[in-house]
């Protein structure tokens, strides 16, 4: 059966240290190797896959894809010559060319090192310069500081706060913090991401 046609379509964008490849079922090994360093799976306040998990995190990426909803990513390393990570465009509403920036997360040895820089750049490049969106999304847990302030650190604006947005597997809420970046915004974010990875 052919795939319908998407606002979101594959893509590779590559940049200085990364590239951002569409996802594949083929990446399971190493997206658990990379999840593995830090045991990110433990973060309770985020999303990443495990061993035991890691079968339907895949697949829902993928359907998620086909219904033209998202577009997931791995991170891959130039250097190390293997995926690092994960990223995703993901609760796209092409009517009105908005889409989030989520599911992001990358092995402990490669956070805080330029590395979500880099990959955010990369995104935002092409969601307003190619897909000509009007304003990307940035969700995340209230309690993920790291997470916020990296989203912050991008130029991104909070919007506000989703008191009770979601139920965790604990049975939990989660309040979800809202930031945004506008197409009048992106020159400047622009300007600040590139000056950022020349340091």
């Amino acid at each position: 059966m052919q795939q319908k046609s998407h606002w979101l379509s594959p893509v590779t964008l590559t940049g200085t240290h990364v590239q951002l490849l569409p996802l594949e079922r083929s990446h399971k090994a190493p997206l658990l190797q990379a999840a593995g360093d830090g045991s990110l799976w433990k973060l309770w306040y985020t999303s990443v896959p495990s061993s035991s998990t890691i079968d339907a995190y895949l697949e829902a990426a993928i359907e998620s894809q086909s219904l033209g909803h998202a577009l997931p990513f791995v991170v891959f390393h130039h250097a190390e010559q293997t995926p690092i990570g994960m990223t995703r465009y993901c609760n796209a509403d092409a009517k009105n060319r908005r889409l989030e920036i989520g599911y992001t997360w990358y092995a402990a040895r490669h956070q805080r090192t330029g590395v979500n820089t880099e990959s955010k750049f990369l995104l935002l490049r092409h969601a307003f310069e190619v897909l000509d969106c009007i304003a990307v999304e940035f969700r995340t847990n209230w309690f993920n500081l790291p997470s916020r302030a990296a989203i912050a650190r991008l130029g991104a604006h909070q919007d506000g706060v989703l008191r009770h947005h979601r139920i965790n597997p604990d049975g939990t809420t989660r309040d979800t913090v809202v930031f945004s970046i506008t197409k009048q915004e992106w020159p400047s974010v622009k300007k600040s991401l590139a000056l950022k990875m020349m340091r």
